[in-house]
């Protein structure tokens, strides 16, 4: 199965026969600023891949050369470039057009340059109405009509993604309009590409106590309505903590709630050579979250490559 789903053998992606792992986070956003020694702590700690994000009001700046440039260096890196990503502020819902199409020059830009990087895939945010930031609540976020201009401003998006051969990966999450998993798929159905798909971020859908302390029955909820297009995971994991109203916070993965085996196990059996990434870690945290990771997959005879 490729990244895009389908039942079909892709050399381009797929070299392998078993899940792989890798690490956002280690890397500085600017790939002309990579070295060889970061390439190697990345190898040191088993990764095969990795990701990181590009400010977005970069992407003008960068040209064929600084790509080929890069893909020179990497020639002899051995790792693969499993996520790309911008950051922006701009929310692709809004209602004003200018943002919209502001943040749209962007992507398109970057859409560009993930090809010529050979990008697995270039992961997208939603944005926010709120304008403290893109992973910021707000209460018109979740209102039917913004789905309408989200599904516009993504359509000319995946159009441009086919035609550069990217893969675009939505990332969700509770706060934003990417939510709940019902939601997120028709909204990759309304658009109709099969160069827009999702980040699988289960963590980034929980909302109560009691999807927490029975994540197993919610992370197979999340699988049946997200999974077959969700052709990379973040691996994460949660838990609650005390106080006066419910707080639920990240932890590093196998130390929390999460039924962490189930959602390797699930994603495995649709793409069994996908990325799974670790990230939103320090230097200090990351062997550990590797030990877990490879430890629960093991536990659930999932074979990391």
């Amino acid at each position: 199965m490729n990244l895009f789903g389908n039942e079909i053998y892709d050399e381009r992606y797929y070299g392998g026969t078993s899940m792989r792992l890798g690490i956002v986070g280690m890397l500085p956003g600017d790939f002309r600023a990579f070295q060889p020694a970061q390439m190697q702590a990345i190898r040191d700690l088993g990764f095969t891949g990795f990701g990181f994000h590009l400010d977005g009001d970069d992407v003008f700046a960068i040209t064929a050369e600084d790509c080929a440039g890069y893909r020179r260096f990497m020639a002899a890196e051995d790792l693969d470039l499993a996520q790309f990503a911008i950051t922006y502020n701009e929310c692709l819902f809004a209602v004003d057009p200018a943002p919209r199409e502001r943040v749209s020059a962007k992507i398109q830009r970057a859409t560009e340059i993930a090809a010529q990087l050979g990008a697995q895939s270039f992961l997208l945010r939603p944005g926010s109405l709120n304008p403290a930031g893109p992973w910021t609540p707000h209460r018109d976020n979740h209102k039917p009509e913004q789905i309408g201009r989200l599904v516009e401003t993504l359509g000319p998006l995946a159009e441009k993604a086919e035609q550069e051969g990217v893969v675009l990966a939505m990332e969700t999450h509770v706060v934003s309009i990417m939510d709940p998993p019902e939601k997120c798929r028709q909204i990759v159905e309304a658009v109709g590409s099969d160069h827009l798909r999702l980040i699988l971020d289960v963590v980034n859908h929980f909302q109560s106590l009691q999807q927490v302390y029975n994540s197993g029955e919610f992370v197979g909820h999340i699988m049946d309505e997200l999974g077959a297009i969700s052709p990379v995971a973040h691996i994460k994991d949660l838990r609650l903590s005390s106080g006066l109203v419910l707080h639920i916070d990240q932890v590093l993965p196998g130390e929390g709630e999460l039924d962490l085996a189930l959602v390797l196990k699930r994603f495995d059996g649709l793409f069994p050579d996908g990325y799974g990434l670790i990230e939103h870690l320090s230097l200090e945290q990351i062997p550990q979250a590797v030990a877990n990771v490879r430890r629960i997959a093991a536990e659930a005879e999932v074979e990391i490559h």
